[in-house]
């Protein structure tokens, strides 16, 4: 969304708690191409629904279409692993977080969706936040009005009932010298992160829709890592989310390597990729590319348009078979629901998954998925996989590689073997 656009209307939620609650969309289950993704039939009811604090959210068990990750077998050579992210999500007139839904389910992909959590404020309440160094109600992105609220909110509940994970871009967006993310203390970002929390574990109270269906998750559980605005204030934010218990961030910008622990959390930043065109690479988001392409100019020349989405798709797929056929690094792709120079870079993004999560041993996952995995892994073989450069793949191939006994897992690690009692 953009950054003075305010969430606009929708379609109304016209279901009962009971009913939204339930499994919701049909498709394949990707056992013949690809890696499996989130296998949907006829709706399920969830059994369990305990609302928590004002109903607003509920915790309804755990969340389906979740694989359990495995650790890799000696010699097995690891999946390509890809994660699709969204920052700022919310939905608004282009539906286009409802969009990208269908396009999962359609490609066996789960994705990973960075609310901002003013998007579940009302206008009307925004001095309810308090952002730090700046004034209450302040908001570089605004808020919402209550028919983007219900919307917003329909789209996180299907979401997360698909399989995706629903993470945190905090909340007013704050940029720059003046205030900026990359000025705050850890403090102030505990204090941004409690609000983030506090905007969806209360939106039914904000806006008094007391009768709608709670979103199907506990904030404080589901909510594990981040990105940051502008993709500042990363050192700061790290220490008070490995204070909070995250897992991961995806602030930073690295090469396509492996990841690594920073700071206690998995660094899972977005890299870059070759730029078609030019001697150097670019980052893997939309938003670089088209302020590589037409300045901050949000609609340049339409003349444009499909070049500058063709470059771009060109350049992920480039980064993809980088990897892919090289080091099978994890590829990063960062994104906003946005339709910057005529919606070129939205088609972009639907072409490469399209094209890449329908692949042999390729999995589009979320940052949850991908950090069970990477939890999941003998540590010393993490090392090994870290010790290939962009591109490289191991020059005896991976059987050798990746061979020798790993160290047994720690006992409930997901991937240790079963004891009997």
């Amino acid at each position: 969304m953009a950054a003075t656009q305010r969430v606009a209307a929708g379609a109304v939620v016209a279901a009962t708690v009971a009913a939204s609650l339930a499994g919701c969309a049909t498709g394949t289950d990707g056992s013949n191409k690809g890696a499996p993704g989130p296998q949907h039939g006829a709706p399920t009811p969830r059994s369990t629904v305990r609302l928590i604090g004002d109903g607003s959210t509920a915790y309804t068990g755990a969340q389906p279409h979740l694989s359990r990750p495995e650790r890799l077998k000696p010699g097995q050579k690891p999946p390509q692993f890809v994660v699709f992210s969204w920052d700022g999500a919310g939905e608004d007139g282009q539906r286009l977080f409802s969009h990208f839904r269908k396009v999962s389910r359609a490609n066996h992909a789960t994705m990973t969706y960075f609310l901002s959590g003013v998007y579940l404020l009302p206008e009307e309440k925004a001095d309810l936040y308090r952002p730090p160094q700046h004034s209450p109600g302040r908001s570089d992105i605004g808020f919402n009005d209550e028919q983007g609220i219900t919307d917003t909110v329909k789209q996180l509940r299907l979401a997360w009932l698909e399989g995706n994970e629903i993470g945190t871009h905090f909340n007013g967006h704050f940029c720059g010298r003046n205030g900026g993310v990359g000025q705050w203390s850890v403090a102030e970002w505990k204090d941004e992160i409690a609000q983030a929390k506090r905007f969806v574990k209360s939106w039914k109270t904000n806006t008094g829709l007391k009768q709608a269906a709670p979103l199907p998750f506990d904030y404080d559980k589901e909510l594990i890592g981040g990105r940051t605005p502008c993709l500042e204030g990363q050192k700061n934010f790290m220490e008070a989310a490995r204070e909070l218990g995250f897992r991961y961030d995806s602030s930073g910008v690295d090469d396509q390597v492996w990841p690594r622990r920073k700071r206690g959390l998995w660094d899972l930043s977005m890299q870059l990729v070759p730029f078609p065109g030019h001697t150097y690479e670019q980052l893997t988001m939309d938003y670089n590319f088209m302020v590589n392409q037409s300045g901050t100019k949000t609609q340049g020349n339409p003349a444009k348009y499909a070049f500058w989405g063709d470059q771009m798709r060109e350049g992920l797929l480039r980064g993809f078979h980088r990897a892919y056929d090289g080091n099978r690094a994890p590829l990063i792709i960062g994104n906003h629901f946005e339709s910057w120079n005529g919606g070129t870079y939205m088609r972009a993004v639907e072409r490469v998954v399209e094209t890449v999560c329908n692949k042999p041993d390729v999995r589009c996952v979320s940052f949850r998925q991908l950090a069970d995995w990477l939890d999941a892994q003998d540590p010393t073989t993490l090392a090994k996989l870290r010790s290939l450069r962009v591109g490289e793949a191991p020059k005896r191939g991976w059987a050798s590689f990746l061979t020798g006994p790993p160290a047994p897992a720690p006992k409930g690690v997901p991937g240790a073997p079963t004891t009997r009692q």
